[in-house]
């Protein structure tokens, strides 16, 4: 899994960061900052969650084989 984000697009709504902390942070300015571009399978799951209740649906994931 690849982890994309718009930042453009990023509200700072958090959201991201209560599914997947180990992998989202947020600047100063609430915008996410990624950890981890490309997680470990144990955290698949919490990423896709966290790209699910993006309100600004700035996260994109790249499935990989």
């Amino acid at each position: 899994m690849r982890i994309l984000v718009d930042l453009d697009k990023c509200c700072g709504a958090g959201s991201c960061v209560l599914a997947a902390p180990r992998v989202f942070d947020q600047r100063d300015d609430g915008i996410v900052l990624l950890l981890d571009e490309s997680p470990p399978e144990d955290l698949h799951k919490a990423v896709r969650e966290a790209a699910a209740v993006c309100p600004a649906s700035a996260i994109t994931l790249e499935e990989r084989d």
